[in-house]
């Protein structure tokens, strides 16, 4: 399993996330802002720089109402 930060699988969550937080019409500022973070903490998120962690995940999920398990086939569904 590669170790990197940009693995498919790691890009696919990302544009989901940024995907679904835009269909919404929300800015990043916004999410962060219903989370107490900084807007920074979005878009590190959505460009890759950061992974996401699964807590965290749920509760961005829960702000831009992301159907979690469908995106957990997705990911399923992509190798590496």
């Amino acid at each position: 399993m590669a170790k990197s930060v940009h693995t498919n699988r790691h890009k696919l969550v990302a544009s989901a996330l940024a995907a679904q937080r835009r269909a919404m019409g929300m800015t990043q500022a916004e999410v962060a802002r219903a989370l107490g973070r900084h807007q920074p903490f979005i878009a590190n998120i959505e460009s890759g720089e950061r992974r996401v962690d699964l807590v965290e995940l749920l509760d961005i999920a829960d702000i831009i109402k992301l159907d979690v398990p469908a995106l957990v086939a997705e990911i399923q569904a992509v190798k590496g």
